[in-house]
Order: structure tokens, then C-alpha cells, then sequence
């Protein structure tokens, strides 16, 4: 097989992958718990890649908009680290939980403190402390995306957030269990109405390959101001990928060999340094909560570019 390590254009690579992810047999289930995802063509499949001057290739459903969910865990934890840097650290680790997304199991042995910023209980703290510096935690996260991927029309998907709200009683003891041990500033219930909003917002393949961009070019936003420090980004990008799959982290590396967040509505994004950055939505979803053709396709991708942070 020929490697091709710096391509002139992403185009024919994405169009092979597109073809191999079709003979694919096995594409996984749409997440059913929550019911506005449940009805999700498992079929359906799109993948784009963003360089960081912008230029920006797809194939497929690329331009579909589909349910963020935890991707949008990245881009809070961006913005609130820009505005309080290592102090963030000090109310949610940096280690992969081998738990399940929306497990309480660690939370009590561990004084509050969730073990990482991509598990629902790590994200909520994040998006708490964003809440409290913005007054706006949702509406900062919405805009950055907007400004990122250049597409003014990006929104919530009021239908995804009344679903998850409706079936939001594990994040609300989630919540709850951090308050009670001071690491929550807002009131749970209007953290609640934040993160469910956070989750709900849709964005196609395209617009989250772009708004990535930050984290290939080093903390640099689109309009050439520094978001966060070089270290920063680093730091951001090694919890991808230490955390950034739930608790398949450790396969995803082993697989793809890139930074990476998925998301259940069966998106993934993942940042090659320097070079591009990627996202790929497929709904069906593996026993961990990852798209099933999303991670073959990311596989597929770093085999034949070569392009891989190892």
C-alpha cells in the first residue's frame, strides 16, 4: 500500500475512504437513550478535512448538520482554560477514567473532583466555570463556533436539548454529588439548562473540522488571534487523546494515533498538529459509545496519509 505522507489535496483520499466505509457491513446503533437521536439512518456517513489556512475537503454527508454532543466538551474546555489557565486543573484531572461517560463511580472516593474534562461530570464542572466568567456558558461556546467555522447560521437543536433534559436525571446527580462537595459555583439546575444546550448544538462535518482549527495551528483562532498558548493547545490536544473516546481512549490511539472526541450523536473530531484537522460523522454507534465507521474511517485516513502524532 502507498503511503502518502504530505498529499497536495485531501480530495481522493477522502473519496477512497468513502468507498471502503460503503462495503462496510456492520455500522453500529444510533445512541437510544435519548429519543431525539434514536431515529438516525446508522447508513448515513460524511467526513471532512480543514487545513489551517482554511482550505476545507469533504465527501459524503459532510455538509449535513448533525448533534455535536460531547465534541462541544473541547471547545468549552478551550475557552475556559484561555480565561483561567492551570487553575482549571485544580477542579478536574487529566486521566482516563476506564468508566463509562456518565459514571458516579469515582466521584466519591475522589472528593468532587471528576477524573477528566470529557466525561460528563468533568464537563459539567468545565462548563460551570465558563458559566460563571461569561454569565453565558452555551451562548460564548455558540459563538466561538460560528466565528471558527465561518457559518453564522450554527444554533442549538431545541428538539435534542428538551430530549436530553427530559432524561437528564444522571447529570443531575452528577451535579448534585460535585456541589455538595463545593466543586459547582451555579446552581445545578441552570448548569443543567447550560450543558444540555452546549450539547444540543448542530453542526455539519465541515463546520467542526474548521472550528478545530485552533488546535492544528498551535492555539491560533481563524482570524489569526491567539486563543490559547502553545502549551495550552498541547495540553488540550493530549486530553483528546488520553480521554477523548470515553473509555476506548486507548484503542482509538492504537487505531488512529490522533487526537480525537467523539460525540453520541456519532461524530468525531481529531487534530493532526500543524497539518489539519478532521471530523467524520456516522450514527451508529460501538457498545462505548463511539461511531463505528467514524473510528474506521479516522483509521483509515492515518494508514494511507501516514499523517499521525506518532
Amino acid at each position: 500500500m502507498a503511503i502518502m505522507s504530505a498529499p497536495t489535496t485531501f480530495q481522493p483520499i477522502l473519496e477512497r475512504i468513502a468507498e471502503d466505509i460503503e462495503r462496510t457491513p456492520g455500522r453500529g446503533r444510533p445512541a437510544d437513550y435519548i429519543p431525539a437521536l434514536a431515529a438516525c439512518d446508522p447508513r448515513r456517513f460524511g467526513m471532512a478535512v480543514a487545513e489551517p489556512d482554511g482550505t476545507v475537503y469533504g465527501v459524503g454527508d459532510w455538509r449535513e448538520p448533525f448533534s455535536t454532543q460531547s465534541i462541544t466538551k473541547v471547545f468549552t474546555l478551550a475557552l475556559d482554560l484561555a480565561r483561567e489557565g492551570d487553575a482549571l486543573w485544580e477542579h478536574v484531572g487529566r486521566e482516563p477514567s476506564g468508566n463509562p461517560f456518565n459514571s458516579l463511580v469515582q466521584l466519591e472516593y475522589e472528593n468532587g473532583i471528576p477524573r477528566n474534562p470529557f466525561i460528563n461530570a468533568g464537563a459539567l464542572v468545565v462548563t460551570d466555570r465558563l458559566h460563571t466568567r461569561t454569565g453565558d456558558a452555551a451562548g460564548e461556546l455558540l459563538a466561538f463556533l460560528r466565528a471558527e467555522s465561518g457559518n453564522p447560521d450554527l444554533t442549538y437543536d431545541e428538539e435534542v436539548a428538551a430530549s436530553e433534559a427530559a432524561h437528564g436525571d444522571r447529570n443531575a446527580a452528577l451535579g448534585h454529588f460535585m456541589a455538595s462537595y463545593s466543586n459547582i459555583d451555579n446552581p445545578v439546575p441552570v448548569l443543567l439548562e447550560q450543558y444540555f444546550r452546549q450539547c444540543s448544538v448542530a453542526a455539519s462535518c465541515a463546520d467542526l473540522a474548521l472550528a478545530t482549527g485552533f488546535l492544528a495551528r498551535h492555539g491560533i483562532r481563524a482570524d489569526g488571534t491567539r486563543l490559547l498558548t502553545r502549551s495550552q493547545a498541547k495540553q488540550v490536544n493530549a486530553v483528546m487523546l488520553t480521554c477523548g473516546t470515553y473509555d476506548a481512549a486507548g484503542d482509538f490511539a492504537y487505531r488512529v494515533g490522533l487526537p480525537g472526541k467523539s460525540g453520541v450523536g456519532g461524530g468525531i473530531i481529531a487534530v493532526v498538529p500543524g497539518r489539519c484537522t478532521l471530523c467524520v460523522w456516522s450514527p451508529g454507534l460501538d457498545e462505548r459509545g463511539n461511531s463505528v465507521a467514524g473510528v474506521a474511517a479516522l483509521d483509515r485516513f492515518t494508514t494511507l496519509t501516514g499523517l499521525s502524532v506518532f
